[in-house]
């Protein structure tokens, strides 16, 4: 018996990726090595005190039962310690925190919470695709904020037409961005409250790399404007920071009525996390950060690397400022998606089209900063150097 989806499952937009994985994995069937700097998926492990607090914690009785429904206090205020220590922000643990699992759930449930169908939602393009798809199931309206080079791919919010910007009722940002790599100045932030404020839009700022700011800069968190719990929340995740994707690890900080709905919604959907799995988050944001400090420098490392050898073939682009992704410009006369295509079946390297992330982000390719820089030219046609084909390109 075949049975009918509901309209908002109709609604929900294809998954690009989904064809870009079912290439590489034919390539990899064929019997070739393949080179995947398309994923956004952290290569190296949780640090060990931090599996090593879940093995302790999860042989207390006490995380067999039903954790609250809405989180841990201990887990609450680990997140409010690390917000005062690291960005000078101060956050009320009891009101001004939810916990999420992961990041992805909680943006997603945002356009569930607040929209209604019909609603405008701002969403950066090029900008992470599920956002399109939390827009999607409420049944909202999205109104793209084109990124843009000359604009150090931040949004230009005097394009926005004022009787959009009357009638949105919700904004996505994203920053350090994925997929650009760029990150926003006090001065950006500051505009970008404002608007908010002035024009009623809840502000949803998906802060998942914020930790990850190269040349000594640290991103900065939009919750450092004074104003800006009154504009929305910053949504933070556990994933790239502590190299703990699959622990599903996020929350919401910062308008204690956002908060307090996104509890209510949480509680028709969930039990709240293993208390197992709250008490090792607490373990990694309590404990030394030289963990943060040393997965930076990795990056940082990889990213001058990298950089310094598509220079040196002629690839112009700026060195990113911060996230773990480069965004690069094609050549002429490639499209993103045909010169992806040509990258995977002439040199066995995966990189993410850039179109994949709006249609502005065509003419770029996204590649991850996920590979040991040290990886050898592999499999480019069995005696082939992945690299050798790159520097004819």
């Amino acid at each position: 018996m075949k049975f009918e989806a509901s309209e908002g499952m109709k609604r929900l937009p294809s998954q690009f990726f989904s064809s870009l994985v079912a290439k590489v994995n034919r390539v990899v069937e064929q019997g070739h090595d393949v080179i995947n700097l398309g994923q956004g998926n952290p290569d190296r492990p949780t640090p060990s005190h931090i599996v090593e607090a879940l093995k302790r914690e999860a042989e207390n009785p006490l995380h067999h039962k039903y954790p609250p429904f809405q989180g841990r206090l201990e887990l609450k205020e680990a997140i409010a310690h690390w917000y005062k220590q690291e960005r000078g922000v101060s956050v009320d643990p009891a009101t001004e925190v939810a916990i999420l699992f992961g990041g992805k759930a909680g943006l997603v449930e945002m356009s569930n919470i607040f929209l209604n169908p019909g609603d405008i939602c701002l969403v950066p393009d090029p900008g992470y695709p599920d956002y399109w798809s939390g827009v999607a199931m409420a049944g909202g309206q999205m109104v793209m904020m084109p990124l843009r080079a000359e604009n150090d791919f931040l949004p230009d919010f005097s394009a926005i037409p004022k009787e959009t910007a009357r009638k949105a009722k919700m904004m996505f940002l994203n920053y350090p961005n994925n997929p650009t790599g760029a990150v926003a100045t006090p001065a950006f932030i500051e505009e970008a409250v404002r608007f908010c404020l002035d024009n009623k839009i809840l502000l949803i700022h998906d802060y998942a790399y914020g930790a990850i700011g190269f040349d000594g800069v640290t991103p900065p968190s939009f919750l450092s404007h004074p104003q800006a719990k009154e504009a929305g929340v910053e949504i933070y995740t556990l994933s790239k920071t502590y190299n703990m994707a699959g622990w599903r690890v996020g929350f919401a900080i910062g308008n204690q009525e956002v908060v307090r709905l996104i509890n209510l919604y949480q509680d028709h959907y969930f039990v709240s996390l293993f208390g197992a799995v709250q008490m090792a988050a607490v373990e990694a944001l309590t404990a030394s950060q030289d963990c943060v400090k040393e997965l930076v420098s990795v990056y940082e490392s990889r990213r001058n690397t990298f950089y310094g050898a598509i220079h040196r073939i002629g690839w112009k682009a700026e060195p990113i400022k911060g996230s773990f992704f480069s965004w690069l410009p094609v050549p002429q006369p490639y499209t993103s998606a045909s010169f992806s295509d040509l990258l995977l079946e002439k040199a066995h390297v995966v990189v993410a089209p850039g179109i994949g992330f709006g249609e502005h982000g065509e003419g770029y390719v996204r590649t991850g900063l996920l590979v040991d820089e040290k990886t050898p030219g592999r499999g480019g046609g069995k005696n082939r150097s992945p690299r050798s084909f790159l520097i004819k390109c």
